[in-house]
């Protein structure tokens, strides 16, 4: 067999309740040898066990760790296990498509890219509904002398057969984490992923950091690969949902690409800082608030029986701001200062958190290694 020149890490994003899918995605739809490793940060007992039984059967390395996992900590304890010329990282609610893996190969042994992006795509039905294609992240110096960040997502939420004509490979200046092949020199010349993201903006840091290193990005609509959003109402998924898009952890992440890139606060960070929690308020409360008043609030029979009292959604707002964003507020500040309190650290006055290296013992039964057994679809 040919010896891979990838290696794929796949780290929890947000929710675990996906993970078979995406696990069998990639050996259904990709062709071309590749290692895999896969770190799991702390799911579920019934998860957990597929992916050991999965790890032996496909004799891929399984490294497990017994608590939940910032992204870039994931990755950087999956690129401590790369030998081969790539890393592709994959976050674990993802489906690819047949060749993918191919097209990003291909595309970076033709450009030199450091750093290669397939089409982004979201929800399902898979491959239909652009998420992200291609996209800008510069720094640019206003008329004030102001660094400001400029940061631009293309396409998103077009479908896939209306644009796909205009789509070819391109460099880029913005790749995100969904799906990111990466040269292992970047690492060597730039050291690991900066843990001082804690849940975003990390792809942000990544590609201006190889940019201004002088190396090519690029994007590749060849390769298409989908990221399905969504959590299952089970506790795993609602605690790492809550943690991952934290406002401590948002706030953290925030402040510190402001510092490490002299950034001004203007209406880019303003807008961030007063949208905190909305991810939580989108997959959690609306949900819940449907599920309590089953769903009443939403029929128009309602707004008639109450002389319109409910017109615009008036009780649903006062229910949600006035009960269930408080609930949240606390309920998220306590389950991320315990989780400060055990697994992350501080700095420096000016720094609140860093995390706390972890520990990943070669002799622990559920890592499994299999360098030399590594096999693709």
């Amino acid at each position: 067999m040919e010896s891979p020149k990838v290696t794929i890490v796949v780290s929890p994003r947000e929710r675990f309740s996906f993970t078979q899918v995406s696990l069998e995605s990639l050996y259904n739809h990709t062709q071309m040898p590749f290692h895999l490793v896969y770190v799991d940060g702390n799911s579920p007992p019934p998860v957990r066990d597929y992916l050991v039984a999965q790890a032996a059967e496909k004799s891929f390395e399984l490294v497990r760790i017994d608590h939940f996992l910032t992204p870039n900590q994931a990755r950087n304890i999956g690129i401590s296990k790369v030998q081969t010329p790539y890393v592709v990282f994959v976050d674990n609610d993802v489906i690819v498509s047949p060749g993918w893996l191919e097209a990003l190969v291909q595309c970076a042994e033709e450009t030199q890219a450091a750093i290669v992006g397939p089409l982004t795509c979201q929800d399902e039905p898979v491959h239909e509904t652009v998420h992200f294609a291609n996209g800008e992240a510069r720094i640019i110096v206003d008329v004030k002398g102001r660094r400001r960040l400029r940061e631009k997502m293309r396409f998103q939420g077009q479908k896939v057969a209306k644009i796909a004509p205009r789509l070819q490979r391109t460099p880029a200046e913005l790749i995100e984490f969904h799906c990111m092949l990466v040269n292992m020199n970047v690492f060597r010349d730039l050291g690991p992923l900066d843990e001082g993201f804690l849940n975003t903006k990390e792809h942000v840091d990544l590609c201006m950091a190889v940019a201004q290193a002088g190396q090519p990005i690029y994007f590749e609509p060849a390769s298409v690969i989908t990221y399905v959003p969504g959590i299952s109402w089970n506790w795993a998924d609602l605690h790492l949902y809550m943690l991952r898009w934290s406002d401590a952890w948002e706030t953290t992440s925030l402040s510190h690409l402001q510092e490490k890139w002299d950034l001004s606060t203007d209406s880019y960070f303003t807008q961030k800082y007063k949208a905190l929690g909305w991810r939580r308020r989108k997959m959690i409360l609306s949900p819940l608030l449907h599920r309590a008043t089953l769903g009443l609030l939403q029929q128009r029979w309602v707004e008639k029986l109450t002389l319109g009292l409910v017109k615009d959604r008036l009780v649903e707002k006062v229910l949600m701001y006035g009960l269930l964003v408080p609930i949240d507020r606390v309920l998220n500040r306590f389950l991320t200062r315990r989780h400060a309190r055990l697994w992350l650290q501080p700095t420096s006055p000016n720094s609140s958190l860093r995390l706390k290296p972890v520990a990943v013992s070669a002799s622990s039964p559920i890592q499994r290694t299999a360098d030399e057994n590594s096999s693709a679809a």
